[in-house]
């Protein structure tokens, strides 16, 4: 065998180091990458469970609305919610008394 010179030593540990640098680097970067890709698919996730509700969302409203665009369902909504009564329904009022009085 033959020994190597000291030049030629120097060259082999250059090249070595450069090597290893670039691997370095490129183990870096892919971790990078790999850590973007993993929070994009959460994020996708996130989006996709929001994005069910919303079209779920959507089909209650467009019931509802065509509930509505009816004549009879939009009395019925009225009645429902702001208390109206309908010819012919007897209103009986009465006046509370205050508890607290002896």
């Amino acid at each position: 065998m033959h020994k190597k010179s000291k030049k030629e030593r120097k060259r082999l540990f250059l090249i070595l180091v450069t090597i290893l640098s670039l691997l370095g680097f490129l183990v870096g970067s892919v971790y990078n990458d790999w850590q973007n890709i993993l929070e994009n698919r959460k994020l996708a996730r996130e989006l996709d469970k929001e994005y069910t509700l919303l079209v779920e969302n959507e089909e209650r409203l467009n019931t509802e609305i065509a509930r509505l665009s009816e004549n009879e369902g939009l009395i019925n909504y009225a009645r429902e919610n702001f208390l109206l009564s309908t010819e012919g329904d007897i209103i009986i009022k009465w006046n509370k008394k205050n508890t607290n009085e002896n």
